[in-house]
């Protein structure tokens, strides 16, 4: 990865607050208990397996791309739904303690937070399930009445783990706003309508959620091309597909680039996709070219499919840059 300069990065350290440097970065999004699994392979259907371990991790993509952007140097603010419960307190004061501006988090009182329930195998692949909760309270509502939070930022972070109308207005206000606009659709069932597409400046998909989109594979690196290529004609402005031990490939006006992966040992891949993006954000807000936003966020994922867990994993800034 290329050096760059980044005002009082030699103090950042494992306290969260040495590490928000220069750039803010707002997440519209999910906040989730996760409930963690550890088994030898995923279960069957109707199948009962015998687990080695259990545990409660903070976690939903929005948490989890807020806490990487955040430990990887950006200011961040996070606007999102939690229960009037203790998964929902503690998932506030986890944010909070890695210097968050949790400002724009409402408490939901009739609606418990949501929990996503994950079964984790022994190559480190896994399934995962989501209740939403409090999350599908968010609304443009909520996004209206914290507007200021959205004024400030460099870069607007959003998936599709709350209501979609709520995040078709994230996105018209950020782009209103002239905000960059990163979109994670994740989870996606199908085709985005154009003008989506066409509001967020980064769509960022991963194989998956790109065949979901188009109806066409991308699990190599010619089809997320491809693929690419095919949402960019929907309407699509820039197009990053992850692939996992693949790499990345974007497909931009500056042309078709391949990004290949680091070669690691992996244990636990369940945020490396969330941490990848919370790079990617902040170094966007310092105002990084791309090529050199997306090695950063590479380089972050990388160090945390080597450990367990979901914000867990997730590293901090002098990890990244040691």
């Amino acid at each position: 990865m290329e050096a760059h300069s980044i005002p009082g990065a030699g103090d950042a350290a494992k306290d969260p607050a040495a590490t928000q440097l220069a750039g803010h970065v707002v997440v519209v999004g999910s906040l989730n208990m996760d409930l963690v699994v550890r088994a030898a392979r995923l279960p069957l259907p109707g199948e009962t397996l015998s687990g080695s371990s259990f545990m409660t991790v903070p976690g939903g993509k929005g948490g989890n791309q807020a806490v990487a952007a955040a430990r990887l140097g950006a200011r961040v603010a996070m606007i999102g739904r939690v229960g009037a419960d203790a998964y929902g307190e503690q998932l506030k004061q986890g944010l909070e303690a890695e210097g968050i501006d949790c400002s724009g988090v409402d408490i939901s009182t009739g609606t418990p937070t949501g929990i996503a329930m994950i079964v984790v195998d022994d190559t480190s692949q896994n399934a995962i399930v989501v209740v939403p909760g409090s999350n599908g309270e968010l609304s443009a509502v909520d996004l209206e009445r914290h507007a200021a939070v959205l004024a400030v930022a460099d870069v607007v972070l959003c998936q599709l783990e709350v209501p979609h109308a709520t995040i078709k207005i994230a996105l018209e206000m950020a782009q209103r706003l002239g905000k960059r606009v990163l979109l994670n659709p994740a989870p996606v069932c199908g085709p985005l309508p154009p003008e989506w597409l066409a509001a967020a400046d980064y769509l960022i998909p991963n194989e998956l959620e790109a065949a979901a989109l188009t109806g066409m594979p991308a699990s190599t690196v010619d089809d997320a091309i491809l693929a690419a290529q095919a949402l960019r004609l929907s309407g699509a402005r820039n197009v990053i597909i992850t692939l996992g031990a693949r790499g990345i490939v974007s497909v931009t006006d500056d042309g078709v680039v391949h990004y290949p992966a680091d070669k690691v040992d992996a244990i636990d891949t369940t945020a490396a996709g969330d941490t990848f993006l919370g790079g990617l954000a902040a170094a966007m807000s310092w105002g990084w070219a791309l090529p050199e936003a997306i090695h950063f966020g590479q380089a972050a994922a990388s160090l945390s499919v080597t450990r367990a867990g979901a914000q867990p994993s997730i590293p901090y800034l002098n990890e990244v840059r040691s």
